[in-house]
């Protein structure tokens, strides 16, 4: 008899929050973002944004936080970033918990990692 987990395609220990979020290196979303398949949530804070951000990220800050104001777009690909990778976590969690079934995307790193992989920036 199958278990519960295996009908959902997961193993013990696995939750479907696992399977839904991924953390992605900057070089595949330059990839995406040169392709046009990218839609990149910034859940830092406003004067963070304002400092640098990757071009054409939306803003939706973690401390404001509201899982309608996340633009999803059919056929991109949805990646979140912050400063280091940590705040990408709960935004994840918070979207999958409104219901969101799509793929989420966490940018390795944040921006420190997009900066160090000289990813493009808007100041």
């Amino acid at each position: 008899m199958k278990s519960l987990l295996s009908l959902f395609g997961l193993k013990r220990g696995q939750s479907a929050l696992n399977t839904q979020v991924r953390t992605v290196d900057p070089a595949t979303v330059m990839g995406w973002l040169k392709e046009g398949t990218a839609t990149i949530v910034d859940v830092r804070e406003p004067h963070e944004h304002r400092a640098a951000h990757i071009p054409g990220a939306i803003l939706v800050p973690l401390s404001q936080f509201d899982p309608r104001r996340v633009p999803v777009e059919p056929g991109k690909h949805l990646v979140f970033h912050c400063q280091s990778g940590r705040r990408c976590g709960p935004a994840s969690a918070r979207l999958a918990e409104s219901g969101y079934t799509g793929e989420i995307n966490r940018l390795n790193g944040g921006m420190n990692g997009w900066l160090a992989a000289s990813g493009p920036v808007e100041r």
